[in-house]
């Protein structure tokens, strides 16, 4: 069954979520039920495991387990801020044709 909720958001919080759910072929509205679904689905909203407080549980939401590994890699520097000089190995190892 639905029913109606009414928001106050910034106006151009607004105007980007209806660009984002057009894009992808949503609504507004199940865009935010799907959020709210994702949010509530996973335990309390501190994360925590409610039954043992000692040893917390961390749980990770869809949208941090898509990113995993997006940064880093085994080729990589280590350190975020060599971010640039990564990418320009990357690049000399893709393009940098080696005369024979």
């Amino acid at each position: 069954m639905n029913s109606k909720l009414t928001l106050s958001l910034d106006t151009l919080v607004i105007a980007r979520a209806k660009t984002y759910a057009r894009t992808n072929s949503t609504s507004l509205s199940k865009l935010i039920e799907f959020y709210l679904s994702s949010l509530t689905s996973s335990g309390p909203k501190d994360g925590l495991n409610a039954s043992d407080s000692s040893s917390p549980e961390i749980k990770i939401t869809p949208l941090v387990a898509s990113l995993s590994g997006v940064l880093g890699s085994k080729e990589s520097s280590g350190n975020p801020m060599n971010w640039k000089k990564d990418y320009a190995k990357h690049l000399e190892k893709k393009y940098l044709v080696k005369k024979v």
